[in-house]
């Protein structure tokens, strides 16, 4: 089975990382799938939304580490990264529903998400610094201009893990819902029955303001987070996450 599922849902591409032995951990193949779907939603007219969602109950730990540390990316062709520029320049409704665990690029993802919706058990963590890196996807200029300087700092120097309640509180989550992607669909369903060209410009109208900043920040972590890979910190760091 796909590690990747799409499913079309009328107007809406449901978008589901599929990979619950190893909780949904996403690795280079897995990546190149997901800027796939996203080309997909892009270039079909007729999809107006799209939902993002984990199998199992995760949303997803993050970077499988154990391929990341083999296919330590070189340039910004990799398929990381291209997913993380998929997700800046992709121009309609991008709703995420999240349960269990978002971890690293499964929190940074969401700043690039128009809705979220979370289960209560739903938990946040973006540990790049723990593991010897720096924030990618914008976060480090996205995650303060979303929540303040102060508590941006707590979260990514710390590494800490934040609660669903803390999520809304902050603005990272819309809802807390008894079922996020029912939710999901059905903001998805209020969404795709709006003129279609009317929400795409009204999208990018709001992010006009900060696209090509953010777009600038996402260069300049990039190179900072190659640059970190190499370090013996991030290599000391890795070793002891996978137990070496």
């Amino acid at each position: 089975m796909s590690e990747i599922l799409t499913d079309r849902l009328d107007s809406v591409l449901l978008i589901t990382i599929n990979r619950a032995a190893k909780k949904n951990a996403i690795n280079t193949e897995m990546y190149i799938a997901l800027c796939a779907a996203l080309k997909e939603a892009v270039d079909d007219f007729g999809i107006r939304a799209v939902i993002l969602t984990g199998s199992a109950g995760v949303l997803t730990a993050g970077n499988d580490i154990k391929d990341f540390a083999q296919n330590i990316p070189e340039d910004s062709s990799a398929p990381g990264f291209q997913f993380i520029k998929a997700l800046h320049n992709f121009p309609k409704p991008l709703i995420a529903a999240v349960e269990g665990k978002a971890i690293g690029i499964g929190t940074t993802a969401l700043l690039h998400c128009d809705l979220v919706y979370a289960s209560d058990s739903a938990e946040f963590c973006m540990p790049f610094v723990t593991l010897g890196l720096v924030p990618e996807a914008g976060s480090s200029f996205l995650l303060p201009m979303r929540i303040g300087h102060n508590k941006a700092a707590e979260i990514l120097l710390t590494g800490r893990t934040f609660s669903a309640g803390e999520a809304l509180v902050m603005g990272i989550v819309n809802e807390i819902a008894i079922n996020p992607l029912e939710s999901a669909l059905a903001a998805a369903k209020v969404i795709s029955g709006q003129p279609p060209q009317a929400v795409i410009n009204t999208k990018a109208l709001m992010k006009s303001g900060t696209f090509n900043q953010v777009e600038a920040i996402m260069e300049a972590e990039g190179e900072m987070f190659r640059m970190a890979l190499q370090t013996e910190e991030a290599q000391a760091a890795f070793a002891k996450f996978l137990g070496f």
